[in-house]
């Protein structure tokens, strides 16, 4: 068994291949399959006793599927295989979640038109870490660590280093993503997930929050206001909403089942309407469109949640699903 170096002083001393960016934590049981720069195509799987979970690399370091038995736990919002990482059951939000207005990023006197990332969508969407092919630095039966190292590009531009560590028990998934900046500058970053759950005629969503951004038609957050959660059902539910204030658990009820969502992150975003069989429940650092929100409302960005991340700094959050059967 490979020994995880637990600092930088100890990467040259260490039996696990080197690499920019050092993963901390111990990992039992675990195997090194490549270095850095190796490349996996193929799905991992990671099984325990009574829980599956498939894991696609190459499609933005995303969950293709969880399962409790037979029973689905996370659920793609269409079938087929994936094009990307948008078309799986959960995948990271990084460097940021949900949309920048129009694509323009302004950080400290700088003005970027960012790339566009798909049509017909005017704005750029949920960070670039779904659309890239990340490595398997290590894994085990029941756990995993996906790496990405983003150079800069049209997409973003400030360089960063991200891993994700999955660890899969008998009742649930638990997910920590690390980011750290690489870059000579200081630079925003957001983390999130936008896992996406089952969702049929007797599904019940509960959760509570504090407040909640109102969206207008361009499906930009425009007016913050007081809002005291779900406690709904989801039938019928028309939601694409940013909730503010959110401490956990957001809970799905199912008939014979039940999921809950906690996590660091103190935003929720809740995405469903009446013709989709499933419903984003995302924890996000942030509220949506954050940084030109910011300017808008004459608040910072770290007051709407995004974390200003010094050169050769990290930052982190987790988020963990767990899943029951229930008499």
């Amino acid at each position: 068994m490979h020994r995880l170096p637990q600092g930088p002083e100890e990467i040259g001393n260490s039996d696990v291949p080197p690499g920019p960016f050092f993963c901390r934590g111990p990992v039992h049981n675990a195997r090194w399959i490549g270095h850095w720069n190796s490349h996996m195509t193929s799905p991992l799987t990671l099984c325990s006793a009574t829980a599956r979970c498939v894991l696609l690399p190459d499609r933005g370091g995303s969950v293709a599927g969880l399962w409790l038995g037979d029973w689905r736990v996370l659920q793609a919002p269409q079938s087929g295989a994936p094009a990307s990482g948008l078309d799986t059951a959960s995948y990271p939000l990084v460097p940021y979640s949900n949309r920048i207005g129009l694509g323009l990023l302004e950080w400290h006197g700088m003005r970027q038109q960012l790339a566009p990332l798909f049509a017909p969508e005017p704005h750029t969407i949920h960070g670039v870490g779904w659309s890239k092919a990340w490595q398997v630095v290590l894994q085990s039966e029941t756990e995993a660590i996906l790496c990405y190292a983003h150079p800069g590009d049209a997409g973003w531009p400030f360089v960063f280093e991200v891993h994700q560590h999955f660890v899969l028990s008998a009742n649930a998934l638990s997910l920590t993503m690390t980011v750290r900046n690489t870059d000579t500058v200081s630079a925003p970053f957001g983390l999130g997930w936008h896992p996406y759950f089952p969702k049929d005629a007797a599904t019940r969503i509960e959760f509570q929050a504090t407040g909640r951004w109102d969206m207008g038609p361009d499906q930009l957050p425009t007016t913050h206001r007081p809002h005291a959660g779900l406690q709904t059902d989801c039938a019928q539910l028309q939601v694409d909403h940013c909730f503010s204030g959110w401490s956990g658990p957001a809970q799905l009820h199912y008939p014979g089942h039940r999921i809950a969502v906690t996590s660091d992150l103190q935003h929720l975003v809740v995405f469903t309407h009446p013709g989709r069989d499933t419903i984003a429940v995302e924890p996000v650092s942030h509220a949506n469109n954050a940084l030109q929100l910011a300017g808008a409302c004459a608040q910072t960005p770290e007051s709407l949640g995004l974390r200003v991340v010094a050169p050769g700094a990290q930052t982190s959050a987790y988020m963990r699903i767990t899943f029951e059967e229930q008499i």
